[in-house]
């Protein structure tokens, strides 16, 4: 059995986290389909320091099957420690620490995957997390800046020395985003060098690639994100693949109806059907795609204002 800290994990397959996807519902369905871990979206530490009721939603975990991973974002140590002891006080079980995130507004506050430029500020700013709380801490990284850079070699060093439990390596560069292959040699190479349980990210788009990844790297876990957006069933697959050898079927029609719905009701009971309906627009259109009509449907969907209009574009 796979342990973070002293957390254990039931099996090897975990949800990614993802902005704007990864709230508690859509953690909720991962854990519905057998999934070992989830974790939050990336959460700001000012958002959390200033009390944001915006933030605070996106860190409750009230409810949730355990464990749940807190991801938390920032440049400046004082006030990720800070934002660490909130995350714990509101019950993470591991706090994530975000140093792979390439969008344009994160890198260019020195946060995200621009830590990766700075080692001696990222190593003062893991050992500042990694004092401040009794949890568990990971980190999340890429492989550097720049194509071909191996800075996360040296990274997970560091992040070793500072009492880091876990490492997750998306095994691209920044200057990749998400386009090209994720090189999952890099991956492979850390798991020799490092002591530490070693999360695989990146091209996990079916069961049979976690298996590989898991066989290729001999890496502790696989992480799974775009795959399972409309798709919570890919855990399931996953996990008896990796777990038992066992093909599952894919889910019906049906299933997949009936899920979307689920998923609905758990939006609504969690942020009220207005917000809800809104943001499940883009999770229904997940839901449905390489569905015959799927485009026709799609509209549908864009068109819905109320929880019915988007059941009944699906159904």
């Amino acid at each position: 059995m796979l342990k973070i800290g002293e957390v254990s994990l039931k099996n090897r397959i975990i949800a990614a986290p993802m902005a704007g996807v990864t709230d508690k519902a859509n953690r909720i369905m991962a854990k519905s389909f057998a999934c070992a871990m989830t974790c939050s979206e990336m959460i700001s530490d000012m958002g959390l320091i200033y009390g944001q009721d915006k933030t605070q939603a996106i860190a409750d975990t009230q409810g949730e099957e355990r464990p749940v991973s807190l991801q938390i974002f920032g440049s400046h140590p004082e006030r990720m420690a800070q934002a660490a002891q909130i995350v714990e006080n509101l019950g993470a079980d591991i706090i994530d620490i975000n140093m792979g995130c390439p969008t344009p507004k994160i890198v260019k506050n020195g946060e995200g995957c621009a830590l990766m430029l700075d080692l001696e500020r990222s190593r003062a700013l893991i050992r500042a997390v990694v004092n401040a709380v009794r949890v568990p801490v990971t980190v999340k990284m890429r492989r550097g800046w720049e194509d071909g850079s191996k800075t996360f070699l040296e990274l997970a060093g560091i992040a070793e020395q500072e009492g880091v439990k876990a490492i997750t390596l998306h095994a691209r560069s920044r200057m990749q985003f998400y386009s090209g292959l994720a090189d999952w040699g890099l991956i492979k190479e850390l798991k020799e060098r490092s002591g530490l349980p070693i999360i695989g990210n990146g091209d996990i788009w079916s069961a049979e690639d976690a298996v590989r990844m898991l066989e290729t790297t001999a890496c502790d876990a696989v992480m799974i994100g775009r795959a399972a957006m409309g798709n919570p069933f890919i855990f399931r697959e996953a996990v008896e693949l990796v777990e038992n050898g066992k093909r599952i079927p894919s889910p019906t029609m049906e299933e997949r109806i009936q899920t979307a719905i689920r998923h609905l009701e758990l939006a609504c009971h969690f942020k009220g059907e207005q917000v809800a309906v809104r943001e499940m627009r883009k999770h229904f259109s997940w839901y449905i795609k390489g569905w015959p009509g799927a485009a026709k449907i799609r509209v549908q969907i864009n068109r819905a204002q109320t929880p019915s209009q988007l059941i009944q574009a699906i159904s």
